[in-house]
């Protein structure tokens, strides 16, 4: 399933390049410049799964499920705050609950914007120090949300998450379902968790 961006209120899809697109090239030319190898027997092809068949009989606890959509690393449930409360609010519930980003929702939950703790000690710097804000507090979430929001729906491939993290510089993609609802949020964290927790873990260059 494809991410989809949200700028003010406005949805659209969002384009990504496709995985393994920019490292291609480089894949056919190293396939060039090495040799080929005689591909192995039919009998030693048929040991070899045998003998991978008897790792997993023997050791059950390592058959591992690979994480590969939103669904499976995503937070969840996730908190939400609407865009009526205030940054006295978000900053009680991220500093209790250990969060560093909040979806913004609408009145019927719809989501609207994303506030994360950089929003919200540039508002109030006090914050820095761990005083409690003052006037600042009661500003509205509406008025310091970030409202271009790049999300994702539960089966969004997690590659592809991972990729728009890194190329739009965010820590954090909600979750949603087809109306539009947060049902969940993957950030960084959960994306490191998720490679120290869930394998096999492969990597190319």
């Amino acid at each position: 399933m494809p991410l989809i961006i949200t700028v003010n209120g406005v949805v659209q899809t969002y384009q990504s390049s496709p995985v393994g697109a920019r490292h291609a090239p480089a894949q056919a030319s190293e396939v060039r410049d090495h040799p080929r190898h005689t591909p192995p027997s039919s009998e030693d092809h048929r040991a070899s799964i045998a003998q991978q068949t008897y790792q997993r009989l023997a050791h059950p606890e390592s058959r591992l499920r690979a994480a590969v959509v939103a669904r499976d690393l995503m937070t969840s449930p996730v908190i939400t705050l609407a865009s009526t409360h205030t940054l006295g609010d978000a900053w009680h519930i991220m500093t209790t609950k250990g969060f560093r980003h909040l979806p913004i929702t609408s009145l019927d939950g719809i989501l609207v914007g994303l506030v994360s703790e950089r929003d919200l000690l540039s508002q109030a710097p006090d914050l820095i120090m761990g005083k409690s804000p003052s006037a600042a507090a009661h500003i509205k979430l509406a008025e310091i949300m970030t409202t271009r929001v790049i999300s994702a729906t539960p089966s969004t491939d997690i590659r592809d998450i991972a990729r728009i993290m890194l190329d739009e510089r965010i820590h954090a993609v909600p979750v949603l379902d087809g109306n539009r609802h947060p049902v969940g949020i993957v950030s960084s964290r959960d994306l490191l968790r998720g490679i120290a927790n869930h394998g096999p873990l492969e990597l190319w260059t």
